[in-house]
């Protein structure tokens, strides 16, 4: 009798379990990898700017490197090659309408954006692998990009020494990365 109510009591907790969803993260929410005390460890931290462009609210989540007496795009990261515009996981973009990212026409979500950097112009590529880790940016990984477009690079004054994204919502909306002297806009815009 205990045997067949213990059976009974875990078929019920089974089908219960099964029958609730599964945790969900909520569209536009920075999520990473490990624990807090993992994450507060972490040289280059996670940060996020978030702005309401043509009525709704676009996000983007990313990691925070500094220089640190480096010399980085360019330099560690070379010239005409992938880099995942940030530290640890790759620098995701959420958009809840249909956009234009850098040129490339997007249904609402999340991406990843990962760029080609050159010392005048970055190629932005706009990706659906936006659940791994930055690097590498490998073959797998480029197959699943929904497009790309090339941006200018400004040179600035006075050198940036953290990775810095934050968005201009004038009349060109725009992400705006800074970092080292480098100041770049990739335009994020509501689909015509």
């Amino acid at each position: 009798m205990k045997t067949m109510l213990l059976a009974v009591l875990a078929a019920t907790v089974a089908t219960q379990a099964q029958a609730q969803p599964a945790a969900q993260v909520p569209p536009g929410a920075c999520t990473h990898r490990g624990n807090e005390a993992a994450l507060a460890q972490r040289p280059s931290p996670l940060d996020s700017a978030e702005a309401v462009i043509a009525g709704g609210t676009v996000k983007v989540c990313y990691g925070r490197p500094s220089l640190r007496g480096r010399e980085m795009v360019g330099g560690v990261d070379p010239y005409g090659q992938p880099w995942r515009l940030g530290a640890n996981e790759p620098t995701r973009l959420t958009v809840p309408f249909a956009a234009v990212v850098a040129g490339v026409r997007v249904a609402p979500g999340t991406y990843s954006l990962y760029v080609v950097p050159t010392a005048t112009s970055w190629e932005v590529h706009v990706n659906k692998a936006v659940d791994r880790w930055g690097i590498p940016i490998d073959a797998p990984v480029m197959a699943q990009d929904v497009g790309k477009g090339t941006v200018p690079v400004e040179t600035m004054a006075s050198p940036v020494e953290t990775l810095t994204m934050r968005f201009d919502t004038g009349a060109s909306p725009a992400l705006v990365v800074e970092w080292a002297k480098a100041r770049v806009r990739i335009p994020v815009a509501k689909a015509p």
